[in-house]
């Protein structure tokens, strides 16, 4: 083998070692942004379960809170009319 072949020899593994240096840490760097984004969607189920949570308390109360709705509702067009007649009696009574 001459010198310059073992000039090529030495280049070629140089670049090969700084490849599979370099190859490394990319896949080093890779796992580690993965597991990242593990964690980053694990938040996210979380986040998600507790809004569906939510949700699901909201569409059990909304039953009960539309009665209630409706009868404060109906209460409050009950008392209007009752306080519109005894005043429109009163006016009735100051008239005569």
């Amino acid at each position: 083998m001459g010198n310059s072949e073992q000039v090529l020899v030495v280049i070629l593994s140089s670049f090969l070692a700084l490849f599979l240096l370099l190859g490394i840490l990319a896949l080093v760097k890779v796992i580690q942004i993965l597991n990242h984004l593990k964690s980053i969607s694990q938040k996210a189920e979380k986040l998600a379960d507790t809004a569906e949570s939510i949700g699901e308390f909201f569409r059990d109360t909304a039953g009960p809170t539309a009665i209630a709705k409706l009868l404060a509702n109906i209460t409050e067009a009950v008392f209007n009319k009752h306080n519109k007649t005894r005043k429109a009696d009163e006016a009735d009574d100051k008239k005569t």
